[in-house]
């Protein structure tokens, strides 16, 4: 099948500039980068962790109080933790940490507050975050695919309030349950984190993975969630945001059609619509793409996260946290 384009990114950013000097001292000096699907050893008081941009890291915080409230931050985002357990008592609590594929490489804090009664503890973690090699591409296309009209122009920054608007609180219990699935089965045809020069006009980083599919595939949820937006946009055509709890969306774009409605809960491998070509799309396919406490991460660093069914979530796990909104979401 030949590739398909996503052509939904209307605005023109220069990628993060690379830190190379940084990114080869810490290919020195630390141990490793932490890949998806990998666990950091700790280092030092607190530890320390790597990922590269785009990445997800399992943070793990080990703690007997399971009445405890766990809450992080990093470079400005809030980061979610939920209760891990074992078969016969509380181990801890767990976070995943998105590394954004625009954060500047180097070393960054992770500052994890404990509190439990009138106790409370603070824990910091160093991150190392590593440089990705994404890649490049230029395209010419006509005028009308590149530039905006004022109508549409009009259009699109709407659209883009009505999904600040729906995503702006956060579900405070995790949703999601061990065990990502992919959500069409395809070629890849839009690489994360690529950039394209459209006309000499560089544009926004790709911010998810198109996947090529039949006209008419179904297209399914990657995992547990409720549905909190179903959309018709200029660029995106029909969509699906999920929430997943605590921070973390999921979103299917380019669909022939929605199968799902606003505020249905959905499971894992569930069918939300068809592959389509809606929105600013040359041909069938699936744009997936995933916002995790605010960073747009890598959506198939998802199916290597190493919980191998551990967790004991029956039911959505509530975690209480004082910074529950989402500070917007972009498509």
């Amino acid at each position: 099948m030949k590739p398909r384009l996503d052509l939904h990114y209307p605005q023109c950013t220069l990628p993060a500039r690379c830190l190379l000097g940084i990114a080869m001292l810490l290919a020195v000096y630390l141990p490793g980068d932490l890949f998806a699907g990998a666990l950091p050893t700790g280092q030092g008081a607190n530890g320390h962790y790597s990922g590269k941009q785009g990445h997800i890291i399992v943070v793990k915080v080990p703690t007997g109080d399971s009445a405890a409230t766990v809450h992080g931050t990093f470079l400005g985002r809030s980061i979610r933790f939920f209760r891990e357990t074992g078969l016969d008592e509380p181990k801890g609590f767990v976070g995943l940490l998105g590394i954004d594929l625009q954060d500047e490489p180097g070393i960054h804090e992770l500052t994890v507050e404990l509190k439990a009664g009138e106790q409370s503890r603070t824990v910091r973690y160093s991150v190392a975050v590593v440089k990705e090699k994404f890649h490049v591409e230029h395209l010419t296309l006509p005028k009308d695919k590149v530039d905006l009209d004022d109508k549409s122009l009009a259009r699109w920054k709407a659209e883009q309030e009505q999904v600040k608007t729906a995503l702006a609180s956060d579900s405070p219990a995790r949703l999601w349950q061990s065990g990502f699935v992919e959500p069409v089965s395809g070629k890849r045809t839009g690489i994360f984190g690529s950039v394209r020069v459209m006309n000499g006009q560089p544009r926004n980083p790709h911010n998810g993975e198109d996947i090529s599919a039949p006209l008419g595939t179904d297209v399914v949820a990657t995992n547990d969630g409720i549905v909190r937006l179903t959309v018709d946009h200029f660029f995106s055509g029909k969509g699906v945001f999920l929430d997943h709890g605590l921070g973390f969306y999921s979103m299917y774009f380019h669909l022939s059609e929605v199968r799902v409605k606003d505020g249905d809960q959905v499971k894992a491998g569930q069918i939300l619509g068809k592959v389509g070509a809606t929105g600013r799309a040359t041909g069938p396919h699936l744009h997936w793409g995933v916002k995790l406490n605010g960073a747009r991460v890598n959506p198939y660093a998802l199916l290597d996260l190493p919980f191998n069914g551990n967790l004991q979530s029956a039911a959505p796990v509530s975690v209480t946290d004082p910074g529950s909104s989402m500070g917007g979401a972009a498509q």
